[in-house]
């Protein structure tokens, strides 16, 4: 229990601020399903409670309290199973095509803001990793592995996104998900591979140029 209060005590300004952002988001759905009568766009609310898992994680594992490499590398392990879930809510604003147009103003700001949340969510959780596993890599290993991590992220949407798997399918399902990389690796599969780079890419960009700002004096 302490540890948790000196978590919460720790981040209190970034927690605080993600709550009133969430809450905002929440509050914009159900403003849209009042107008609507309806309850299209509430799998948002649990697309977004995966995407903080991840960041659970890591503010977890940002303790005071030192863990040894192995366990970090095992945590490490189940919070990359995770982290696509983050920027995944980017791709719910595939839904927009089914949207009533009268208020697509509307759809397009409650898709925005949890997308802008699962995004906030991926960039601190991603610069906690990152800042974990300097402590424990060689430098010259970092780059490589953030690379690695964004090009992951991005085919872990894919997979979510379009072959419609979920994080626990890697436990009650490993066949089938295994079965799916085994063939967008081996065989052609343009779409995969574009989607993977693009997304990746702009993952990696987005981060960085972040992280530019953060450091800035400006």
């Amino acid at each position: 229990m302490e540890t948790i209060k000196t978590l919460i005590f720790n981040r209190f300004k970034i927690i605080s601020l993600l709550t009133i952002s969430m809450a905002l988001s929440i509050v914009l759905l159900m403003i849209r399903m009042k107008l609507h009568q309806s309850f299209y766009l509430l799998f948002l609310v649990w697309n977004l409670f995966l995407a903080i898992i991840p960041f659970a994680i890591t503010t977890g594992l940002t303790s005071p309290k030192k863990i040894n490499k192995i366990s970090l590398f095992i945590f490490f392990g189940i919070w990359l199973l995770f982290l696509p879930n983050a920027p995944y809510l980017v791709t719910d604003l595939m839904h927009l095509t089914r949207t009533d147009q009268s208020f697509l103003w509307l759809d397009i700001l409650v898709i925005m803001s949890f997308a802008f949340n699962g995004l906030i969510l991926f960039f601190l959780s991603l610069s906690d990793m990152e800042k974990l596993l300097k402590r424990y890599l060689k430098p010259n290993m970092i780059m490589p592995l953030m690379l690695s991590i964004f090009g992951l992220t991005a085919f872990g949407i894919y997979l979510g996104r379009f072959l419609r798997h979920n994080s626990w399918e890697i436990i009650n399902n490993p066949l089938n998900i295994f079965s799916d990389i085994f063939n967008i690796i081996f065989q052609p599969n343009i779409e995969a591979w574009i989607f993977t780079l693009t997304f990746g890419s702009f993952l990696a960009i987005s981060y960085w140029m972040l992280k530019a700002f953060s450091n800035s004096k400006i």
